[in-house]
């Protein structure tokens, strides 16, 4: 049986239809775990609507009172009664193929620790504007596609944090979810899947990527603003800053000196786009860059 666990703050707008998308897949050998987070919304009585609507899927309903979003992940592992724990965003849709993927996959591959799939943004009242380019797409919508093929994650990337799949013995081996990293309330400080992927790359657990396992996040107007953006950026470097802390001294600088070399990289992708007359889009990399580089000096 697959668990499938959506922790969710304040996201009355979308969490019915993103439960009801999973709900109306092709594969039923699962549970829902929903873990709210403290929300002052109608979530609650959201997730009860969909409960009523759809009484044949199993569905279990949780409050975790610590703010903040590795708790509500780890409060999802416990209460979760599956061996395959997929973690599934509250802003987001999935495809009718989406569990059914990752419950062939893992069932074909006893190897396989963890696998996720293609992120897809989807604007919901919004156009993309002018300033978006793949860099700031990542980075702002969360884009993830490497292609149509079943492959393992090339060193370096790792599956999304709202489409991935861990089997339960993952977190035996390389812990809970970092409760020092991770968005909490509005903050936007955030790693905590790269602190989780890192541990499990130095360990030799592989991972997967699965091109049928789609998720369709949802991107509002307000996340397209400058403020959204400045506060994005500089939460990233934040979690870098604590994250490799963390571990030690030497990791923090080493993180610092690469930070210089992606600056360089930051003035030849700027110049490109100057070059090319796009310069809102280099000069939106540059904000970037100058967001993380203060983050992660502690500014």
């Amino acid at each position: 049986m697959l668990s499938v666990i959506l922790c969710t703050y304040n996201r009355d707008k979308y969490i019915y239809n993103v439960l009801h998308s999973i709900a109306a897949g092709t594969f039923d050998d699962y549970e829902v775990v929903l873990v709210n987070n403290n929300s002052n919304d109608n979530t609650e009585a959201e997730c009860h609507r969909f409960e009523a609507d759809h009484p044949g899927v199993r569905f279990r309903y949780v409050v975790e009172p610590q703010q903040g979003l590795s708790y509500a992940r780890n409060c999802g592992i416990e209460n979760a009664q599956g061996d395959v724990l997929v973690y599934v965003d509250d802003d987001a849709l999935v495809n009718p193929e989406y569990l059914s993927t990752y419950a062939t996959f893992f069932a074909a591959h006893p190897e396989a620790m963890a696998a996720g799939g293609p992120i897809v943004p989807r604007y919901d009242g919004c156009e993309e504007p002018g300033w978006m380019s793949h860099y700031t797409r990542q980075l702002v919508t969360g884009r993830l596609y490497l292609g149509d093929n079943e492959r393992e994650f090339p060193r370096g990337a790792f599956p999304g944090g709202g489409n991935a799949a861990y089997r339960r013995e993952v977190f035996d081996k390389v812990g809970l979810f970092n409760v020092a990293l991770g968005r909490k309330g509005n903050s936007l400080i955030g790693a905590e899947e790269k602190d989780l992927f890192d541990k499990m790359t130095t360990l030799g657990i592989r991972f997967y990527y699965l091109p049928t396992a789609v998720l369709y996040h949802l991107i509002p107007p307000h996340k397209l603003t400058d403020d959204y953006f400045a506060r994005l950026t500089h939460g990233i470097g934040q979690s870098e800053r604590y994250r490799t802390q963390q571990i030690s001294r030497s990791k923090y600088l080493r993180r610092l000196a690469s930070e210089g070399v992606k600056w360089c990289a930051t003035f030849v992708l700027w110049c490109g786009f100057v070059l090319r007359g796009q310069p809102a889009k280099g000069n939106k990399l540059i904000a970037f860059r100058r967001g993380v580089t203060r983050g992660l000096l502690g500014r």
